[in-house]
């Protein structure tokens, strides 16, 4: 099978750092999936990309077929059938922002990812139900990281049923 590219912007930094290695484990495209990953950082950032490199190197997934690392974001990042995961606050806005930089991109293979809220409104059903988070599902986050942010309820399940 081969490989799939996955670029991580801003690889060096804080999120995009703890993303390299659920990524490179198989955690985000499946445990059947080998992955390329590109490390694409701001010159600043470089060393920093290079040591995480050099940490999944150590990991020895089996996975992880290649990690290449760069500073020029014209290097061909892009297949014909790209998505786009905007990660950081305000999630939506920056998706926004991305999409409107791309306009080639469809707009629906843009996407935002909110975890931490999303993981909070799940352990906040959890409690109020006293269930095991691990058995909530089908939680979602409408909004950005703010006073506009609406946990939506109406199709998650706790253990199989409807919460």
């Amino acid at each position: 099978m081969d490989a799939t590219t996955v670029t991580v912007t801003g690889a060096g930094g804080q999120i995009g750092y703890a993303l390299l290695f659920r990524i490179a484990s198989g955690a985000m495209l499946g445990e059947d999936r080998p992955v390329r990953l590109r490390l694409l950082e701001i010159p600043q950032g470089l060393k920093a990309a290079e040591g995480a490199a050099l940490e999944l190197q150590d990991c020895a997934f089996p996975l992880l077929r290649e990690v290449e690392i760069t500073d020029d974001p014209r290097v061909d990042v892009a297949a014909d059938d790209v998505r786009v995961v905007v990660v950081g606050n305000p999630a939506n806005t920056n998706a926004l922002i991305a999409a409107a930089s791309a306009p080639d991109i469809p707009g629906e293979r843009f996407g935002a990812l909110t975890r931490l809220d999303h993981d909070r409104a799940r352990a906040q059903l959890a409690a109020a139900t006293d269930a095991a988070v691990s058995d909530i599902r089908g939680v979602t986050i409408w909004g950005n990281h703010s006073a506009t942010q609406f946990p939506d309820v109406d199709h998650a399940t706790i253990a199989g049923r409807p919460a």
